[in-house]
């Protein structure tokens, strides 16, 4: 219960938490809270603590992302690329920022994968209003959090007789690695290309004549 509340602020509140898989997490979450979690996984989180304690870390880590964003600005994301942080991060946000407004993305950038972390010391950066921010995190954060939770507390039945109890182990296991693979999709496709990009960079510049101004040894200039 208490890890789920963590990744839930970490991944909303601090830079590094982009790679969490908030939604598969979730949604399993929900299966865990549900009448048939004792035959599925054998024991039973509270419900109750899950709706509750869930949007109020997920609220509380945007504010803080929100707060680093508008105390720190612009010079957060002024670094060079690594192998966690990319600009391209912070700049697909500031995509949803503009194309959505400051309340739609708030509360849409939820349901996507790193930029729902992103988005948040952007806005603070953008300059949106902490009152505003506020109330559009709140309830972005109960969308998000507890309208997953309720999904998989409510699948659980059907998963469970699906699943002939004597084969939970064997049908349940692979089932939730896919979950999990499926939320951390677009984490994969950003690495991915991030790989291919430092690719074509480095063949650029291995190229021949890459750089404006070389010659071969030995090579003569045409006269103009």
């Amino acid at each position: 219960m208490i890890g789920v509340w963590v990744i839930m602020f970490v991944e909303t509140g601090l830079l590094v938490g982009f790679f969490f898989p908030g939604d598969s997490l979730l949604f399993l979450a929900g299966v865990a809270s549900s009448p048939a979690a004792t035959d599925l996984l054998g024991t039973q989180l509270s419900l109750p603590q899950l709706l509750v304690g869930a949007p109020i870390c997920a609220i509380v880590g945007a504010q803080l992302g929100h707060f680093l964003g508008a105390r720190y600005g612009r010079q957060m994301f002024d670094r060079p690329n690594s192998k966690i942080f990319k600009k391209a991060y912070v700049e697909k946000a500031e995509y949803y920022f503009a194309k959505f407004g400051p309340a739609k993305a708030v509360v849409l950038a939820r349901f996507i994968p790193i930029v729902r972390t992103f988005l948040n010391p952007v806005a603070g950066v953008v300059g949106m209003p902490a009152r505003q921010f506020f109330l559009w995190n709140v309830i972005g954060g109960i969308l998000w959090t507890d309208g997953i939770i309720f999904i998989g507390w409510a699948l659980a039945k059907q998963i469970r007789e699906l699943i002939p109890p004597e084969k939970i182990d064997t049908y349940l296991l692979p089932a939730v690695l896919f979950i999990v693979l499926l939320s951390a999709m677009p984490i994969f496709i950003e690495i991915f290309r991030g790989w291919r990009e430092r690719r074509r960079g480095h063949a650029a510049a291995a190229a021949p004549g890459a750089q404006e101004g070389t010659r071969r040894p030995g090579a003569h200039r045409v006269p103009e």
